[in-house]
Protein backbone atom coordinates (compact mmCIF):
# COMPACT_ATOMS: atom_id res chain seq x y z
CA UNK A 1 0.00 0.00 0.00
CA UNK A 2 1.23 3.50 -0.86
CA UNK A 3 0.98 6.06 1.95
CA UNK A 4 2.50 9.48 2.48
CA UNK A 5 3.67 9.75 6.08
CA UNK A 6 3.25 13.30 7.47
CA UNK A 7 6.88 13.32 8.65
CA UNK A 8 7.75 14.36 5.08
CA UNK A 9 6.33 17.80 5.94
CA UNK A 10 8.44 18.27 9.10
CA UNK A 11 11.68 20.21 9.33
CA UNK A 12 14.59 20.34 11.77
CA UNK A 13 12.69 22.56 14.21
CA UNK A 14 9.08 21.35 14.13
CA UNK A 15 7.13 18.18 13.33
CA UNK A 16 4.57 20.48 11.68
CA UNK A 17 7.09 22.15 9.40
CA UNK A 18 6.09 25.74 8.65
CA UNK A 19 2.47 25.25 9.76
CA UNK A 20 0.89 25.74 13.16
CA UNK A 21 -0.49 22.61 14.82
CA UNK A 22 -4.06 23.76 14.07
CA UNK A 23 -3.22 24.32 10.41
CA UNK A 24 -1.49 20.94 10.23
CA UNK A 25 -4.49 19.06 11.66
CA UNK A 26 -6.85 20.83 9.29
CA UNK A 27 -4.65 20.04 6.29
CA UNK A 28 -4.69 16.35 7.18
CA UNK A 29 -8.43 16.29 7.92
CA UNK A 30 -8.16 15.25 11.55
CA UNK A 31 -9.31 16.71 14.84
CA UNK A 32 -7.10 16.89 17.93
CA UNK A 33 -7.88 17.13 21.64
CA UNK A 34 -5.90 16.74 24.86
CA UNK A 35 -6.39 16.63 28.61
CA UNK A 36 -4.55 15.87 31.83
CA UNK A 37 -5.68 12.94 33.92
CA UNK A 38 -4.62 12.04 37.47
CA UNK A 39 -3.52 8.47 38.10
CA UNK A 40 -3.82 6.41 41.27
CA UNK A 41 -0.44 7.72 42.48
CA UNK A 42 -1.51 11.36 42.19
CA UNK A 43 0.56 12.07 39.05
CA UNK A 44 -0.82 14.37 36.39
CA UNK A 45 -0.44 12.58 33.07
CA UNK A 46 -0.82 14.18 29.66
CA UNK A 47 -3.12 12.46 27.16
CA UNK A 48 -4.23 13.36 23.67
CA UNK A 49 -6.21 11.96 20.78
CA UNK A 50 -6.83 12.40 17.07
CA UNK A 51 -9.93 11.45 15.08
CA UNK A 52 -10.83 11.61 11.39
CA UNK A 53 -13.02 14.50 10.27
CA UNK A 54 -16.35 13.74 8.58
CA UNK A 55 -17.26 12.44 6.11
CA UNK A 56 -14.53 9.87 6.85
CA UNK A 57 -15.88 6.81 8.65
CA UNK A 58 -14.16 5.68 11.83
CA UNK A 59 -13.26 2.02 11.37
CA UNK A 60 -11.25 1.29 14.51
CA UNK A 61 -9.27 2.51 17.49
CA UNK A 62 -5.48 2.64 17.86
CA UNK A 63 -3.83 3.15 21.25
CA UNK A 64 -0.27 4.45 20.85
CA UNK A 65 2.54 3.58 23.28
CA UNK A 66 5.73 5.63 22.96
CA UNK A 67 9.26 4.61 23.91
CA UNK A 68 11.92 5.57 26.44
CA UNK A 69 12.72 9.35 26.38
CA UNK A 70 9.93 9.74 23.80
CA UNK A 71 6.61 11.53 24.04
CA UNK A 72 3.24 11.59 22.32
CA UNK A 73 3.66 15.10 20.85
CA UNK A 74 6.61 14.76 18.49
CA UNK A 75 7.42 12.06 15.91
CA UNK A 76 4.83 9.60 17.15
CA UNK A 77 2.16 12.29 16.85
CA UNK A 78 2.77 12.34 13.09
CA UNK A 79 2.21 8.59 12.96
CA UNK A 80 -0.96 9.07 15.02
CA UNK A 81 -2.17 11.64 12.48
CA UNK A 82 -1.50 9.14 9.68
CA UNK A 83 -3.65 6.52 11.44
CA UNK A 84 -6.42 9.07 12.01
CA UNK A 85 -6.31 9.99 8.31
CA UNK A 86 -6.93 6.32 7.56
CA UNK A 87 -10.07 6.18 9.69
CA UNK A 88 -8.89 5.34 13.21
CA UNK A 89 -9.59 7.08 16.50
CA UNK A 90 -6.10 7.35 17.97
CA UNK A 91 -5.12 8.00 21.59
CA UNK A 92 -1.77 8.35 23.37
CA UNK A 93 -0.41 9.04 26.84
CA UNK A 94 2.92 10.44 28.03
CA UNK A 95 4.50 7.98 30.47
CA UNK A 96 5.62 9.20 33.89
CA UNK A 97 8.61 11.50 33.59
CA UNK A 98 8.12 11.86 29.84
CA UNK A 99 6.68 14.65 27.72
CA UNK A 100 4.18 16.74 29.67
CA UNK A 101 3.54 14.16 32.43
CA UNK A 102 4.70 14.31 36.04
CA UNK A 103 7.70 12.20 36.97
CA UNK A 104 8.48 10.00 39.95
CA UNK A 105 10.19 12.26 42.51
CA UNK A 106 9.96 14.95 39.78
CA UNK A 107 12.67 13.15 37.81
CA UNK A 108 12.72 12.80 34.02
CA UNK A 109 12.80 9.36 32.40
CA UNK A 110 12.85 7.56 35.76
CA UNK A 111 11.04 4.20 35.61
CA UNK A 112 12.41 1.94 38.37
CA UNK A 113 9.27 -0.23 38.08
CA UNK A 114 7.46 -0.79 34.78
CA UNK A 115 4.22 -2.01 36.38
CA UNK A 116 2.71 1.40 37.30
CA UNK A 117 3.39 2.62 33.74
CA UNK A 118 1.62 -0.43 32.31
CA UNK A 119 -1.30 0.27 34.63
CA UNK A 120 -1.46 3.94 33.56
CA UNK A 121 -1.72 2.90 29.91
CA UNK A 122 -4.22 0.13 30.60
CA UNK A 123 -6.58 2.41 32.54
CA UNK A 124 -6.40 5.31 30.10
CA UNK A 125 -6.86 3.15 27.01
CA UNK A 126 -9.85 1.43 28.62
CA UNK A 127 -11.50 4.78 29.37
CA UNK A 128 -10.78 6.13 25.89
CA UNK A 129 -12.23 3.08 24.19
CA UNK A 130 -15.38 3.19 26.32
CA UNK A 131 -15.90 6.90 25.55
CA UNK A 132 -14.81 7.12 21.92
CA UNK A 133 -14.86 3.68 20.26
CA UNK A 134 -16.85 1.21 22.37
CA UNK A 135 -17.87 -1.12 19.54
CA UNK A 136 -14.92 -0.80 17.18
CA UNK A 137 -11.91 -3.10 16.64
CA UNK A 138 -9.04 -1.89 18.85
CA UNK A 139 -5.30 -2.13 18.27
CA UNK A 140 -2.09 -1.28 20.10
CA UNK A 141 0.70 0.47 18.21
CA UNK A 142 4.02 0.63 20.04
CA UNK A 143 7.62 1.73 19.57
CA UNK A 144 10.77 0.63 21.41
CA UNK A 145 10.11 0.46 25.19
CA UNK A 146 6.46 0.97 24.28
CA UNK A 147 6.60 -2.49 22.71
CA UNK A 148 7.45 -4.05 26.05
CA UNK A 149 4.65 -2.08 27.72
CA UNK A 150 2.19 -3.13 25.01
CA UNK A 151 3.20 -6.78 25.40
CA UNK A 152 2.47 -6.58 29.12
CA UNK A 153 -0.93 -5.01 28.36
CA UNK A 154 -1.93 -7.84 26.02
CA UNK A 155 -0.62 -10.49 28.41
CA UNK A 156 -2.78 -9.01 31.20
CA UNK A 157 -5.83 -8.35 29.01
CA UNK A 158 -6.27 -11.58 27.11
CA UNK A 159 -8.80 -11.21 24.30
CA UNK A 160 -9.25 -7.46 24.81
CA UNK A 161 -7.28 -6.35 21.74
CA UNK A 162 -7.76 -7.10 18.06
CA UNK A 163 -4.10 -6.66 17.20
CA UNK A 164 -0.66 -5.50 18.34
CA UNK A 165 1.95 -3.70 16.25
CA UNK A 166 5.52 -3.80 17.56
CA UNK A 167 7.77 -1.24 15.84
CA UNK A 168 11.40 -1.63 16.92
CA UNK A 169 10.14 -3.26 20.10
CA UNK A 170 12.30 -3.61 23.20
CA UNK A 171 12.24 -7.40 23.37
CA UNK A 172 15.96 -7.36 23.98
CA UNK A 173 18.51 -4.54 24.22
CA UNK A 174 21.29 -4.78 21.66
CA UNK A 175 24.76 -5.60 22.96
CA UNK A 176 25.90 -2.65 20.83
CA UNK A 177 23.97 -0.28 23.12
CA UNK A 178 24.08 -1.93 26.55
CA UNK A 179 26.42 -0.63 29.28
CA UNK A 180 29.89 -2.16 28.82
CA UNK A 181 30.97 -5.14 30.87
CA UNK A 182 31.13 -5.45 33.84
CA UNK A 183 28.69 -2.63 34.65
CA UNK A 184 25.66 -4.45 33.26
CA UNK A 185 26.26 -7.28 35.72
CA UNK A 186 26.74 -4.88 38.64
CA UNK A 187 23.65 -2.78 37.94
CA UNK A 188 21.55 -4.55 40.57
CA UNK A 189 24.00 -3.33 43.22
CA UNK A 190 24.18 0.22 41.86
CA UNK A 191 20.39 0.38 41.41
CA UNK A 192 19.88 -0.63 45.05
CA UNK A 193 22.44 1.81 46.48
CA UNK A 194 22.08 4.86 44.19
CA UNK A 195 18.94 4.24 42.08
CA UNK A 196 18.81 7.73 40.55
CA UNK A 197 22.47 7.79 39.49
CA UNK A 198 22.35 8.83 35.85
CA UNK A 199 25.82 8.13 34.59
CA UNK A 200 25.12 4.63 33.30
CA UNK A 201 27.07 4.72 30.04
CA UNK A 202 25.45 3.63 26.80
CA UNK A 203 27.18 3.43 23.47
CA UNK A 204 25.83 6.65 21.94
CA UNK A 205 22.76 8.81 22.55
CA UNK A 206 19.38 7.42 21.52
CA UNK A 207 18.64 9.92 18.69
CA UNK A 208 22.13 9.58 17.23
CA UNK A 209 21.88 5.81 16.87
CA UNK A 210 18.15 5.72 16.09
CA UNK A 211 17.55 8.19 13.23
CA UNK A 212 19.44 7.54 10.01
CA UNK A 213 18.41 10.86 8.43
CA UNK A 214 20.51 13.54 10.11
CA UNK A 215 17.82 16.22 9.94
CA UNK A 216 15.42 13.93 11.77
CA UNK A 217 17.95 13.38 14.57
CA UNK A 218 18.16 17.19 14.85
CA UNK A 219 14.36 17.35 15.03
CA UNK A 220 14.40 14.79 17.84
CA UNK A 221 16.79 16.99 19.84
CA UNK A 222 14.66 20.07 19.03
CA UNK A 223 11.77 18.85 21.16
CA UNK A 224 11.41 21.10 24.22
CA UNK A 225 10.50 17.99 26.21
CA UNK A 226 13.56 15.91 25.29
CA UNK A 227 16.73 16.09 27.36
CA UNK A 228 19.90 14.25 26.38
CA UNK A 229 20.88 12.25 29.46
CA UNK A 230 22.06 8.81 30.39
CA UNK A 231 19.64 6.31 31.94
CA UNK A 232 19.42 6.27 35.72
CA UNK A 233 20.74 3.14 37.39
CA UNK A 234 17.41 1.77 38.64
CA UNK A 235 15.76 2.50 35.29
CA UNK A 236 18.52 0.78 33.31
CA UNK A 237 18.33 -2.24 35.61
CA UNK A 238 14.53 -2.37 35.20
CA UNK A 239 14.71 -2.21 31.40
CA UNK A 240 17.14 -5.13 31.30
CA UNK A 241 14.95 -7.07 33.76
CA UNK A 242 11.84 -6.42 31.65
CA UNK A 243 13.54 -7.84 28.54
CA UNK A 244 14.52 -11.01 30.37
CA UNK A 245 11.04 -11.47 31.84
CA UNK A 246 9.29 -10.95 28.53
CA UNK A 247 11.67 -13.31 26.74
CA UNK A 248 10.48 -16.00 29.14
CA UNK A 249 6.86 -15.27 28.20
CA UNK A 250 7.06 -15.04 24.39
CA UNK A 251 5.10 -18.28 24.10
CA UNK A 252 2.13 -16.72 25.93
CA UNK A 253 1.63 -13.99 23.32
CA UNK A 254 -1.52 -14.89 21.38
CA UNK A 255 -2.81 -11.56 20.07
CA UNK A 256 -2.81 -10.92 16.27
CA UNK A 257 0.70 -9.64 15.80
CA UNK A 258 2.68 -7.46 13.39
CA UNK A 259 6.41 -7.16 14.13
CA UNK A 260 8.35 -4.55 12.14
CA UNK A 261 12.02 -3.95 12.86
CA UNK A 262 15.10 -2.37 11.30
CA UNK A 263 17.70 -4.94 10.33
CA UNK A 264 20.53 -2.66 11.52
CA UNK A 265 18.82 -1.57 14.76
CA UNK A 266 21.59 -0.82 17.29
CA UNK A 267 19.24 -0.19 20.22
CA UNK A 268 16.73 -3.06 20.32
CA UNK A 269 18.01 -6.37 19.04
CA UNK A 270 16.19 -7.54 15.86
CA UNK A 271 17.11 -11.14 16.73
CA UNK A 272 14.92 -10.90 19.83
CA UNK A 273 12.01 -9.54 17.77
CA UNK A 274 12.41 -12.51 15.43
CA UNK A 275 12.48 -14.90 18.40
CA UNK A 276 9.22 -13.39 19.70
CA UNK A 277 7.61 -13.90 16.31
CA UNK A 278 8.76 -17.52 16.14
CA UNK A 279 7.68 -18.44 19.68
CA UNK A 280 4.41 -16.48 19.88
CA UNK A 281 1.20 -18.50 20.07
CA UNK A 282 -0.54 -16.01 17.77
CA UNK A 283 -2.15 -17.74 14.79
CA UNK A 284 -2.23 -14.40 12.96
CA UNK A 285 1.34 -13.09 12.93
CA UNK A 286 3.52 -11.22 10.48
CA UNK A 287 7.23 -10.38 10.66
CA UNK A 288 8.93 -7.70 8.56
CA UNK A 289 12.64 -7.08 9.09
CA UNK A 290 13.78 -4.20 6.86
CA UNK A 291 17.43 -4.67 5.83
CA UNK A 292 19.73 -1.74 6.55
CA UNK A 293 17.17 0.26 8.51
CA UNK A 294 17.81 1.62 12.01
CA UNK A 295 15.88 1.70 15.28
CA UNK A 296 13.51 4.54 14.41
CA UNK A 297 11.87 3.48 11.17
CA UNK A 298 10.28 6.94 10.88
CA UNK A 299 13.86 8.25 10.77
CA UNK A 300 14.63 6.61 7.43
CA UNK A 301 14.41 8.13 3.95
CA UNK A 302 10.99 9.26 2.77
CA UNK A 303 10.72 6.28 0.41
CA UNK A 304 11.51 3.79 3.18
CA UNK A 305 9.23 5.49 5.71
CA UNK A 306 6.33 5.26 3.28
CA UNK A 307 7.16 1.60 2.60
CA UNK A 308 7.17 0.65 6.29
CA UNK A 309 4.06 2.59 7.24
CA UNK A 310 2.26 1.45 4.12
CA UNK A 311 2.76 -2.10 5.42
CA UNK A 312 1.50 -1.08 8.87
CA UNK A 313 -1.60 0.74 7.59
CA UNK A 314 -2.49 -2.13 5.27
CA UNK A 315 -2.23 -4.59 8.18
CA UNK A 316 -4.43 -2.37 10.35
CA UNK A 317 -7.06 -1.78 7.71
CA UNK A 318 -7.35 -5.48 6.84
CA UNK A 319 -7.95 -6.44 10.47
CA UNK A 320 -10.30 -3.55 11.14
CA UNK A 321 -12.42 -4.73 8.20
CA UNK A 322 -12.45 -8.27 9.62
CA UNK A 323 -13.66 -6.89 12.93
CA UNK A 324 -16.34 -4.83 11.22
CA UNK A 325 -17.62 -7.92 9.39
CA UNK A 326 -17.63 -9.89 12.66
CA UNK A 327 -19.61 -7.15 14.43
CA UNK A 328 -22.14 -7.05 11.59
CA UNK A 329 -22.51 -10.80 11.87
CA UNK A 330 -23.08 -10.61 15.62
CA UNK A 331 -25.73 -7.98 15.08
Amino acid sequence: MVVQHPVAEANEQSPFGTLSPTEFYAKHQVTHSSEYITNSRGFKLFTQWWTPLPPSKTIGCVAVVHGFTGESSWFIQLTSILFAQKGFSVCAIDHQGHGFSDGLDNLMYHIPDINPVVEDCTQYFKTFRENHAPDLPAFLYSESLGGAIALYITLRQKGAWDGLILNGAMCGISAKFKPPWPLEHLLFVVAAVVPTWRVVPTRGSLPEVSFKEEWKAKLAFASPKRVAMRPRAATAFELIRVCKELQGRFGEVDVPLLVVHGGDDMVCDPACAKELFERAASTDRTLKIYPGMWHQLVGESEENVNLVFGDIVEWLENRAKRGDVANDGDA
